[in-house]
């Protein structure tokens, strides 16, 4: 099977504008992966054209099983108001503008598990216009709440996430996730946005990094921050990098196998 991260980043192409159903579902057609972990999702947000992007991109993909793990009511931005939510909760249930991460499946899930994950406590210097007078000025972005969702397929857990902007958090998060999966049925394989470069992601956990190459950011990478891992008991081969018409990050594919599910 062939396994793959992208950060949506809500569907923003180069230009900062994020696409219609219709441009997404052209940017993304043609995309060979069974299982694809999504960053940066937007589920009804007036930025994305209220696009439930989860859906738009099950629906290209041919996936018929998927979770939207929304972590965040509202928008996320550094001028707009947004409450966190437990990622636990049920897509149906959730009104209006929602955020998250999400995982798609064309083969079946048996079985499907949520972790939340604590933000941070660092904040993200950010350089943009003051709504105010429009003058460009310093902010200070606070983390956000993060999330992992497992899909228990026959023979391997996928499990899909987008830790903290900043490394120690992230860390700590990895290791925490680490901890979880440990719980549920092996082998299992980490697709995500982790936001650690490079090797750290594997000294973190242990695990093996399927995938090596530099995928953020997207038009001119210098460190990869995209990976799937295995934990234990997986194999990848055929590793891809690819730029995509959207998403500030590189799309990363690999073609997974463990002992009882070939590749």
């Amino acid at each position: 099977m062939r396994v793959g991260t992208l950060n949506l980043a809500s569907g923003r192409g180069d230009d900062g504008v994020s696409a219609s159903r219709d441009d997404l579902v052209a940017a993304l057609a043609g995309l060979d992966v069974d299982v694809l972990a999504l960053q940066e999702v937007d589920v009804d947000q007036p930025r994305s054209h209220r696009v439930h992007q989860p859906s738009a991109v099950a629906e290209v993909l041919g996936a018929t099983d998927w979770r939207f793990a929304a972590t965040l009511a509202g928008t996320p931005d550094p001028f707009a108001s947004w409450t966190a939510l437990d990622p636990a909760l049920d897509d149906g249930a959730l009104v209006g503008p929602h955020y998250g991460v999400a995982l798609l499946s064309r083969l079946p899930v048996r079985r499907w598990h949520v972790l939340g994950l604590t933000a941070g406590p660092l904040k993200l210097p950010l350089v943009a216009p003051d709504p105010r007078t429009g003058a460009r000025r310093l902010w200070w972005f606070p983390d956000e709440p993060r999330a992992a969702i497992a899909a228990e397929l026959d023979g391997v857990t996928v499990v899909g996430t987008h830790l903290s902007f900043a490394a120690p958090s992230a860390a700590r998060q990895l290791r925490q996730l680490h901890r979880w999966a440990a719980r549920l049925p092996g082998p299992v394989v980490v697709a995500g946005d982790l936001n650690l470069g490079g090797s750290l992601s594997a000294l973190v956990t242990g695990g093996r990094r399927l995938v090596t190459g530099r995928t953020w950011p997207a038009p001119d990478p210098k460190v990869q921050f995209d990976h799937v891992l295995s934990l234990g008991g997986a194999t990848g081969s055929d590793p891809e990098i690819r730029r995509l018409p959207l998403g500030d990050h590189r799309l990363v594919t690999v073609r997974v196998a463990t002992a009882g599910r070939p590749a």
